[in-house]
């Protein structure tokens, strides 16, 4: 593949690069340009907001739990675009402090490894000339990552614009856009991030301004122009993650979003017969099935609706006497006894793990976790390594079955947040990205 490509970063989070990446996705694709978006890090809900901006799947690149031959794989996917853009996370160069994979977790790893030049958005509020040594440390910081130049955001007026602008030439670094300060250019947000794109009370009309926005204050032929192309080994290089079972009915609704597109991708690829259904709606699984999975999401803001929903809950009871069913993060919430709301509120589950988790007791987890299995999941055996994320705010109050596996953070410290598992039924709040090599 030798796809064009940039990496749309920004010296820490908070700084405006997920609009500009909307407001570009949107604008070009407008233009008639087949632009394949891909985002840094673990983020799952970011992806979602791509495909809205761009009409093509989105895919999450990262070498922390990645090894090369399935980022490489991943970066196929955008075969036959025109150009790529990959948003990244946090600032260019955060990470962790262990190198996993291929590297730290970093978006500066993704832009080294696949040559795509990157573009600074930088938070210009309440400085002028001092942007230019922001913007001068990150490029040169590595000069192996390749850098295109700097989007300015939040400009307060013309003159400020000018002064800003007068630093960054002195140090020869390209303008590629200068954004006014907007208060309303500002996606909903709440605890683990933004609102889902599928919540979003109308997404198509605010993506659509902020490309408008882009057209209007940033220069979208250099943009066009600074994307390099970078080189992805053969097809026979990796593969995408195969499926643990042939025929897997998921969950998907805006209680249970939270799946790597990639894993669905490969499992798709594999064969597997994906199998979609929604708890909210209150539909059973697949008769036929022979997995239930259950992602994250957000079930503690559905939890009333859940617990009422009979038919979901009956048809999860009857698989799980002879199939495996699996849980993540919310969907191992929902495979427990109870699950208590902020409110303090406590729904009844399904039952198929002795698990009680509150919201009520806030505490956030976050980081990657590496795992390995000590029971099976469906056709994981036990034993299986494997690099995923945990991000919630939860807490277990009861957690009465075996532990799923042995599990530490980034850095190999134990982890208390085991999973667990009763028979053929699994659960963990570790979202999976990548068995470990």
């Amino acid at each position: 593949m030798t796809t064009p490509g940039l990496m749309i970063a920004a010296p820490a989070s908070g700084t405006g690069k997920t609009t500009v990446m909307l407001g570009l996705l949107r604008a070009l694709t407008q233009d008639g340009v087949a632009v394949q978006p891909f985002k840094s890090g673990p983020d799952y809900i970011d992806p979602a907001f791509h495909r809205a901006a761009s009409g093509r799947a989105s895919f999450n690149l990262d070498s922390w739990a990645m090894d090369g031959g399935l980022i490489d794989a991943i970066v196929r996917e955008g075969a036959g675009a025109d150009m790529v853009i990959a948003e990244g996370s946090m600032g260019l160069y955060d990470g962790v402090a262990s190198r996993g994979a291929t590297g730290n977790g970093a978006s500066a790893d993704i832009a080294r490894r696949m040559g795509w030049p990157v573009i600074l958005v930088i938070d210009v509020s309440g400085q002028a000339q001092s942007a230019a040594a922001t913007a001068l440390g990150f490029r040169q910081l590595d000069p192996d990552v390749p850098f295109a130049g700097v989007i300015l955001n939040r400009v307060a007026s013309p003159r400020h614009e000018r002064l800003v602008r007068r630093g960054l030439e002195s140090v020869g670094i390209p303008v590629l856009g200068a954004l006014p300060r907007r208060g309303d250019m500002v996606l909903p947000e709440r605890h683990l991030g933004l609102v889902q794109a599928m919540e979003h009370p109308d997404l198509d009309r605010a993506i659509a301004d902020y490309a408008t926005f882009l057209r209007d204050h940033a220069d979208l032929p250099a943009i066009r122009r600074a994307a390099a192309r970078g080189e992805v080994a053969d097809h026979h290089a990796g593969k995408l993650p195969p499926p643990p079972a042939q025929r897997i009915a998921i969950a998907r609704d805006a209680a249970f979003s939270f799946l790597y597109p990639h894993l669905l991708e490969g499992w798709a690829r594999a064969g597997a017969q994906i199998l979609p259904f929604s708890p909210l709606a209150d539909e059973a699984p697949a008769a036929d099935a022979d997995l239930v999975w259950l992602p994250g999401g957000y079930p503690e803001l559905h939890a009333g609706r859940i617990a009422s929903a009979q038919t979901f809950l009956d048809g999860l009871r009857h698989h799980a006497q002879s199939r495996p069913v699996h849980g993540e993060c919310g969907g191992y919430m929902v495979l427990g006894d109870a699950l208590i709301d902020k409110a303090g509120q406590h729904h009844a589950m399904a039952g198929l793990l002795g698990l009680v988790t509150s919201h009520a007791q806030r505490r956030m987890h976050l980081g990657y976790r590496h795992a390995q299995l000590l029971a099976p999941i469906a056709a994981l055996d036990a034993g299986t390594r494997l690099r995923g994320h945990e991000f919630h705010y939860s807490t277990i109050v009861a957690q009465t079955d075996a532990p799923l596996a042995h599990v530490t953070d980034a850095d190999g410290v134990p982890v208390a947040e085991t999973g667990s598992h009763r028979g053929p039924i699994t659960g963990s709040f570790f979202h999976m990205i990548a068995p470990a090599s």
